[in-house]
């Protein structure tokens, strides 16, 4: 299992909290995705940020291009205008789930389209 699998898996049941960085009081999926890869998350964003290609070359500038391996970050269009991160595990993904309020596994293929994928490691 990957660092950033593993690292990802450990934050399953964290609470959901909007531009949420740590685990104690609460994680988005930007925050997730940054927590798992060790990475800075950027800040000042809405929760409709609908911009692919502005989001894209966020995570352009912070990872590299990959293809969909466990610890893998997948950019996914989540419905119109809302863009979503997370991170591909072994059976799933690892998301921040705002509907259950909490970070959360989710079996099999992600439940919406995926626009790309970046390299959690390296």
């Amino acid at each position: 299992m990957s660092r950033v699998e593993a690292a990802a898996r450990a934050l399953v049941g964290v609470r959901f909290r909007l531009h949420g960085r740590d685990a104690v009081h609460g994680l988005d999926c930007v925050g997730l995705v940054a927590l798992a890869t060790g990475r800075a998350a950027p800040t000042g964003y809405g929760w409709r940020s609908g911009d692919e290609g502005r989001v894209a070359a966020l995570l352009d500038h912070a990872f590299e291009r990959g293809g969909d391996v466990p610890g893998a970050v997948l950019l996914m269009q989540a419905g119109p205008g809302q863009l979503h991160l997370a991170i591909r595990v072994s059976d799933g993904i690892v998301h921040a789930d705002a509907g259950l309020r909490r970070l959360a596994w989710r079996p099999g293929v992600p439940p919406w389209p995926v626009l790309g994928y970046w390299k959690g490691e390296g």
